[in-house]
């Protein structure tokens, strides 16, 4: 007889083992199978990189090849055509049209001409229409740090004619050549010059036709000290090449602007 329990441990052992839960790692997060894994980046990447590398050498190969086989270019002749050398000798210019020759001379030479009737003013500034750096310095409120300022610039020379019309209506013309050897000298000390006697109110100006940077100023607000007339005041600056203009002009009256004006441009003119 067969032993009931021993049948049924036999039984017991035939039977297939139980279904166990699949790993949570390999499902997804509703339960379902897993999405499939990436494959690994590592020898495509190699593969088309190294295809590229194929590439680019084939075609450069094929560039050498393509280009050996045409004809070369001819390069342009390095010698240029020759020039023919005019003959005879150039006829120089006249003192006139040469302004080298023309503001080498005598620079009083181009001072405006005084109008008629006029007299020599009874300060007027200089010897003999010369005026040297000091006597130039001397003109400003701090002649001492003029002096300098004209020293580093490189002063030559300058020159100034001046003339009264009657008892308070003087004019002072000055001309100043800069040897200009580093800087526009000329231009740099009429601009300096301009703007320190800009100050104070009740100024007008007006720029000189033809000279680029040349302005006139009327002063219509005059200048009063205890026990003196009003001072009016003109002022007018312009240079070229390497001389500077300055023109003043004082009265006890309000001075026009024609009159600085028509003088600003006959000065100018000279030059």
């Amino acid at each position: 007889m067969h032993d009931p329990e021993g049948a049924q441990d036999s039984e017991r052992t035939q039977e297939p083992p139980p279904a166990t839960d699949p790993p949570a790692a390999l499902e997804g997060a509703d339960g379902t199978a897993p999405a499939r894994p990436r494959r690994p980046r590592g020898r495509t990447t190699l593969m088309i990189a190294a295809a590229a590398v194929l590439g680019a050498v084939a075609g450069s190969c094929t560039g050498y090849l393509i280009q050996a086989d045409r004809r070369p270019t001819a390069l342009p002749p390095l010698s240029q055509p020759v020039v023919p050398q005019a003959t005879g000798e150039v006829e120089p210019l006249s003192a006139a049209q040469d302004r080298r020759v023309k503001v080498d001379g005598d620079l009083r030479k181009l001072l405006v001409e005084r109008p008629a009737g006029a007299q020599d003013a009874d300060s007027a500034p200089g010897q003999d229409g010369w005026l040297d750096q000091a006597a130039y310095a001397e003109q400003y409120t701090q002649p001492s740090g003029v002096f300098i300022d004209l020293a580093r610039d490189g002063f030559r020379r300058s020159a100034v004619t001046s003339w009264q019309v009657d008892e308070t209506h003087t004019v002072d013309v000055v001309l100043t050549q800069f040897r200009q050897e580093e800087n526009p000298a000329a231009k740099n000390w009429t601009e300096l010059v301009r703007k320190s006697n800009q100050d104070g109110g009740g100024i007008r100006s007006w720029p000189i036709p033809g000279t680029g940077e040349g302005r006139v100023y009327v002063h219509d607000t005059p200048d009063q000290d205890p026990g003196y007339l009003p001072v009016y005041t003109a002022r007018a600056y312009g240079w070229r090449g390497d001389i500077s203009m300055e023109i003043s002009i004082d009265d006890d009256k309000p001075i026009s602007k024609a009159e600085i004006m028509n003088l600003a441009k006959s000065q100018m003119g000279k030059l």
